[in-house]
């Protein structure tokens, strides 16, 4: 159900005022994937409702990578929104709407290099995040189907292209902080592009969607639910049956006992390197190593894998189709949560600088129960009294006046030259 007014909106290619609508679940969404940072960023320590010993670690697992990737997602599903919804901007629109994406993408650019300067132990995402939207430009065109090929097309050949370029061309360094060269940009990074553009691209692919139409959300769900099987499935079978795993563990009996596995009689130590291996997995951020193509064959989170890409796509259409059908049902129950959504570049910043301080004061070692709980209640809070008394939130109002400033800029200097 389309209510209110907001960014996430259908520009008219004639340049008159765009029919500015919201749907509370893409908000409710976005404020999952904004909490789900925060659970990861604080870790399992932080929580007091659950503890290490109890499910905190599933929770953790559940979000981790995952809710970065659905804020990606998110996030094509806003410009694809901003930029005509289902029938494209051309022309003149194009034109203004790409001037409001490069503002916007500036100051969040910039907001990010700041935050990471706080030094606060976080993968600043912002900085990255500027750059999805840099390189989703040249996609403004496309309608769904198209995207979605891009989608597929970089969900596919990316990630053994990336494995292939940074074995040979461009080897990781070490990470000094979030963001700081282009190779880490694209390749070797927290949030690479060749991974996170595939979220981007099916976001917009589905922005292109009448998602007010109840057939769209019934095939969206049933294509996430596709999506994120074959993403378990799939690792399974390579890891499994096709011998993934045990090639892996070969290689590292090789480099760490200097023996292959198949001589390894002890039981207990094949499991010890069945465990390193998957314990190897699960601590990525970013890509796979380089030294095996059967790395691509996992799908652990933040693995940038073809499997990991196809689950997280596929979890992120289920979030959004669930969020949407929730906020139409119990919109004021959701409230909080969509007020959240509403203003998610403020509240991600806040909680960067709230924790800044928190370090300020206790150290790095902050991690104390119900410190997450805390962030969270604080969060809905702010963001609900905000919304309330004020109305959007103060950095994308920031960033929308910037925006609009921009465009008035531009479209001055157009009519001074003729």
């Amino acid at each position: 159900m389309a209510q209110n007014r907001s960014d996430d909106t259908a520009a008219s290619s004639s340049g008159a005022a765009p029919a500015r609508v919201r749907i509370d679940g893409i908000d409710a969404a976005r404020a999952l994937a904004v909490f789900g940072m925060f659970v990861v960023h604080l870790g399992v320590d932080s929580m007091g409702v659950l503890s290490p010993d109890d499910y905190a670690w599933d929770l953790h697992d559940i979000t981790r990578g995952n809710s970065s990737a659905l804020f990606a997602f998110l996030a094509g599903i806003s410009l694809a929104m901003m930029t005509g919804r289902t029938r494209p901007v051309a022309g003149d629109e194009l034109r203004r709407s790409t001037v409001r994406i490069l503002a916007r993408s500036v100051l969040i650019g910039l907001l990010g290099l700041l935050l990471d300067m706080t030094g606060v132990p976080v993968a600043v995402i912002l900085a990255y995040y500027a750059g999805f939207f840099v390189l989703a430009l040249p996609l403004l065109r496309l309608r769904s189907g198209a995207l979605w090929a891009v989608a597929g097309g970089l969900a596919v050949l990316g990630p053994p292209l990336s494995l292939l370029l940074r074995g040979t061309v461009f080897p990781a360094e070490p990470r000094t902080s979030s963001l700081t060269s282009l190779t880490e940009f694209f390749l070797t990074g927290y949030y690479p592009a060749v991974t996170f553009m595939a979220f981007m691209a099916a976001g917009m692919a589905v922005g292109r969607l009448d998602l007010t139409s109840t057939a769209v959300r019934l095939r969206l769900l049933a294509a996430g639910a596709g999506a994120a099987a074959f993403g378990y499935a799939g690792s399974w079978l390579v890891l499994g049956p096709l011998g993934g795993t045990e090639r892996l563990m070969d290689l590292r009996s090789r480099e760490t006992l200097g023996v292959p596995l198949a001589r390894i009689e002890d039981p207990a130590l094949v499991e010890e390197l069945r465990f390193a291996v998957n314990d190897e997995a699960h601590s990525i951020s970013g890509q796979v190593p380089t030294d095996s193509w059967w790395w691509l064959g996992i799908n652990a989170p933040h693995t940038g894998t073809t499997f990991e890409i196809a689950e997280a796509v596929g979890q992120s259409l289920m979030v959004l189709v669930v969020c949407i059908w929730l906020c139409e049902r119990f919109r004021r129950t959701m409230y909080p949560l969509t007020s959240v959504g509403r203003m998610p570049l403020t509240v991600y910043a806040g909680h960067i600088l709230v924790l800044a301080v928190v370090i300020a004061f206790q150290g790095y070692d902050y991690h104390t129960p119900w410190l997450l709980e805390g962030f969270l209640l604080g969060s809905l809070v702010f963001a609900v009294l905000w919304r309330a008394t004020v109305g959007r939130g103060p950095a994308e109002s920031v960033l929308g006046e910037a925006a609009g400033a921009a465009v008035t800029l531009v479209e001055e200097r157009r009519r001074r030259n003729g």
